[in-house]
């Protein structure tokens, strides 16, 4: 759960001194200014919110209730925002998921969910939103890259990418290829994630 807070307070100190000509730029993302992507940021923590209310509850709830259209629109309608708005909803809607997480009880953890991309497992909560602030932070195209996320992050998330990766090679095929063991661990956990390449490889394919 710390990583999740510590990724959420360098982002913030990040966007200090975000300006409305900085939102405005082409993100990493394809079709997605900073805005978008700093939106997104936003409404998923009330997204997974959302979830961890219900479970407290002892319900299930949908991450997103009007499903991907929702989520679509959602996004489109607070990204042109100026840099001020922007930066108080990133900030508010982060703290509001960091209060609700305390307010979880190990029964609320055992919930379950669900999401456009499937059933959602409360206790998957944490490691999703800091997927979704590290990486969306790197997305941003703004003195922050893949190169920077922290090392308990990325060696948590190898050992879940790695996994999943396996899970999709044909029997007997498993293990990353030699050309991915061989660069840093931040450039293969980007690589499996697409947000970087490695030379004579395809993209990883594993997300999307």
């Amino acid at each position: 759960m710390q990583g999740v807070f510590d990724a959420h307070r360098i982002l913030v100190a990040r966007m200090e001194n975000l300006t409305d000509n900085e939102v405005a730029r082409p993100s990493l993302l394809p079709n997605w200014t900073v805005g978008h992507v700093l939106t997104h940021i936003s409404r998923n923590a009330d997204a997974l919110r959302n979830l961890l209310e219900a479970a407290i509850r002892g319900e299930e709830a949908a991450m997103y209730p009007g499903g991907a259209e929702q989520r679509r629109a959602d996004i489109e309608a607070g990204a042109h925002r100026g840099a001020v708005g922007l930066s108080l909803d990133v900030r508010s809607s982060a703290a509001a998921l960091e209060a609700t997480f305390e307010l979880m009880t190990p029964a609320a953890w055992s919930g379950s969910g669900s999401a456009p991309f499937g059933p959602v497992l409360m206790d998957d909560v944490p490691m999703r939103r800091w997927r979704e602030t590290v990486v969306h932070h790197a997305d941003l195209g703004l003195e922050y890259s893949w190169a920077d996320w922290p090392s308990d992050y990325v060696r948590t998330e190898l050992r879940l990418l790695g996994i999943l990766w396996n899970s999709r090679r044909p029997m007997g095929l498993t293990g990353l290829p030699p050309a991915v063991l061989a660069v840093s661990d931040q450039q293969r956990a980007a690589w499996l994630l697409g947000r970087a390449s490695i030379e004579g490889l395809e993209p990883a394919g594993l997300m999307g």
